[in-house]
């Protein structure tokens, strides 16, 4: 095995994508599989499970991800000590974030970070709440944005944004008479409903808030499963039927009239967006920066 192999191993590994790893390393797709059949076939192992979403690794890969990561950042440790990113003084910050955070408010902190530390850079990977908290344990990424805690060890969960999550539906005159009694969603059962993908911090506390107001999961008729938000908004203008969103991400909809929006009876004001790191290893001079810039724009100026 080589270096080369290793780093498209573990660029693989971080993003969950060979596609993403062939434009990160500036490499062919073809190129980036042949180095890890090169390396699967050494090894005599399977690193990787794929599915037609994404990749993810085997209990083989985890244990050898634990030592090519070393090995990656050991090489960019290197580089930064004696190559030119040391003499601009530039450090990458990895975090991975889920659709809500990622899409809406992660831009007003980047550019605020920017503004302050513009010699810093950033890696951003956008995925589901589950695997974002699954890097952040495996120590893949820095920093973490997700809409779900989960029990993992060592993480360590910092609220800052409050995330209400509203019913959203065609802009048509059934509609428009069950706004005249807002306090009763009973009707969503008869309903097609569209949920964001399992995983979706979105869908667990869609479920959850929808439970409280006595709807059970298994009383909806959920007729797709869509991890685009966008698809989904278009959906439900289009009649396909109803769903269950961020208000952050209805919010364009709503205020051209696509859409109509109906709050969920008894949820509370949210719930928590959080960031999220490993307790376990001490944040880079970056990381904490970063940190510092999401406290200043959401934290300290609304008092989350």
């Amino acid at each position: 095995m080589n270096l080369k192999q290793l780093e498209a191993f573990v660029e693989v590994a971080e993003g969950g994508s060979f596609s993403r790893a062939a434009k990160s390393l500036y490499l062919t797709q073809p190129t980036i599989s042949a180095h890890i059949a090169s390396l699967e076939k050494e090894l005599e192992v399977r690193l990787f499970v794929r599915n037609t979403k994404e990749v993810s690794l085997s209990p083989e890969g985890h244990t050898l991800y634990k030592y090519a990561s070393q090995m990656v950042n050991l090489e960019k440790r290197i580089e930064e000590e004696f190559g030119e990113r040391r003499k601009l003084g530039k450090q990458c910050i990895t975090i991975a974030a889920s659709t809500i955070p990622a899409q809406y408010l992660l831009p007003k902190i980047l550019a605020r970070f920017n503004e302050k530390y513009p010699g810093e850079q950033i890696r951003l990977m956008e995925s589901d709440s589950s695997r974002v908290v699954n890097q952040v344990v495996e120590h893949m990424v820095d920093i973490g944005f997700t809409g779900t805690v989960l029990e993992k060890k060592h993480c360590k969960y910092i609220p800052f944004y409050k995330d209400e999550l509203v019913i959203i539906t065609p802009n048509i005159e059934i509609y428009q008479k069950r706004a005249e009694t807002p306090m009763d969603i009973s009707w969503i059962v008869d309903e097609p409903v569209i949920m964001r993908e399992e995983g979706s911090g979105t869908r667990k506390e869609a479920e959850k808030q929808l439970r409280g107001a006595g709807i059970r999961p298994e009383q909806l008729n959920v007729i797709a499963s869509i991890e685009n938000q966008e698809t989904i908004k278009k959906s439900v203008c289009g009649g396909m039927g109803i769903s269950v969103l961020s208000k952050l991400a209805a919010a364009d909809k709503v205020e051209d009239g696509s859409v109509l929006s109906f709050a969920i009876p008894g949820a509370d004001k949210g719930r928590d967006i959080n960031v999220v790191y490993n307790k376990n290893y001490q944040l880079s001079v970056s990381a904490d920066r970063f940190l510092r810039t999401v406290k200043e724009v959401y934290l300290d100026k609304h008092d989350r």
